[in-house]
């Protein structure tokens, strides 16, 4: 029987790129998938957007809403994963782009005893706003194209041209800061569930995915990176505030001294969260 999995997505307030990374998604998706919006509190307005400019799915879509209390990322993730029952879990934020081979590259890493540490490419504001208005279509983009942007300055590499699954090196055993993302990001559910999930005692922007994978790390799980199959575009923003990175930052050097596992507030405590709205799109 097939794998089921599930593409958690983040998304607050930025209608505009969720839909790209929404359009890229849906030629990848069977039956077999599910896609959750996790929605960190957007506004009606944005949900309507959404709801209008859905592209057409062959898999379940569910939109998960909570209330905009501040930037609660790790609780909008761990209500995004509470909303599917698949098996294993992809965490990708609604301003990342998926390659034309993502999901079969991060069901062909998945492995027992590993989480997947996804890679991404960052894009300039200049590229982001003809992807967003439709001008240029990353999935269709040549390799002159990439050139192109590199030289440009629209991209800052040009790994994303290479698919090369069985690329060595993937694996390391060994807690590491360095290229850690949960904008791209995936593991076995019975995984994220033993540790309890996303730690939403972390506030403010920062490190709560660097202490979720020091948490696996002391699951006993080790690290697979995802270089050479399954980057992301991540489109451009404006830097959010980092006011709490360094309170975020020493809670993680503080734990990497102990074997914590589990999350002082995390998934199993979203059991009976108030004003979560879960929604069916299609």
């Amino acid at each position: 029987m097939a794998v089921t999995t599930c593409f958690v997505i983040l998304t607050y307030n930025r209608v505009d790129a969720l839909v790209q990374v929404l359009r890229a998604l849906a030629p990848q998706c069977t039956a077999q998938h599910e896609i959750v919006i996790a929605d960190d509190g957007s506004s009606a307005a944005h949900v309507a957007a959404l709801r209008a400019q859905l592209p057409k799915f062959s898999c379940a879509v569910s939109h998960v809403w909570h209330p905009d209390t501040g930037f609660t990322a790790s609780q909008a993730r761990n209500l995004g994963a509470m909303a599917s029952q698949a098996e294993y879990l992809v965490f990708l934020d609604g301003d990342c782009v998926p390659n034309a081979h993502f999901v079969k590259a991060h069901e062909a890493l998945a492995e027992a005893g590993y989480f997947v540490n996804g890679n991404r490419v960052l894009l300039s504001e200049r590229l982001t706003q003809q992807v967003v208005t439709g001008e240029v279509d990353l999935l269709a983009a040549s390799a002159w194209d990439g050139l192109r942007w590199r030289f440009q300055g629209d991209t800052n590499k040009l790994a994303h041209w290479v698919y090369w699954p069985q690329a060595p090196g993937r694996c390391e055993s060994q807690f590491r800061w360095k290229q850690i993302r949960s904008c791209n990001f995936a593991l076995w559910r019975r995984d994220f569930m033993a540790v309890n999930g996303f730690d939403e005692s972390f506030e403010g922007w920062g490190h709560e995915d660097a202490d979720l994978v020091l948490r696996l790390h002391h699951l006993g799980l080790s690290r697979k990176n995802g270089f050479f199959s399954t980057e992301v575009f991540h489109l451009w923003h404006r830097q959010n505030s980092r006011h709490a990175e360094s309170v975020n930052y020493q809670r993680v050097i503080e734990r990497s001294h102990t074997d914590i596992v589990e999350a002082s507030r995390g998934i199993r405590d979203n059991l009976s969260s108030e004003g979560v709205v879960v929604t069916a799109l299609n």
